[in-house]
């Protein structure tokens, strides 16, 4: 049996998986340990971002009010 070992929390897991984002490829034995591991921050409340998010001169925010709080104007979350 191939246990493969979670970057995030060391858990040997036999149904872990990997994911591969910028040419680096990481283990995870659970989603949540990915979302860890791999899910940008909100510049304003640093929530991990796991829905669409928005994006504005380099910065990531989970949502419009987190976007307007930080001082973008305009910022209107995807419908």
């Amino acid at each position: 049996m191939n246990m493969k070992k979670c970057d995030v929390c060391g858990n040997a897991y036999d149904k872990a998986f990997t994911v591969t984002m910028g040419g680096e490829t990481h283990t995870f034995d659970c989603f949540e340990c990915a979302i860890h591991a791999l899910a940008p921050q909100c510049s304003h409340c640093g929530c991990r971002i796991i829905g669409h998010g928005i994006e504005h001169d380099g910065a990531f925010f989970c949502c419009a009010h987190c976007a307007e709080h930080a001082g973008v104007v305009g910022a209107a979350d995807r419908v």
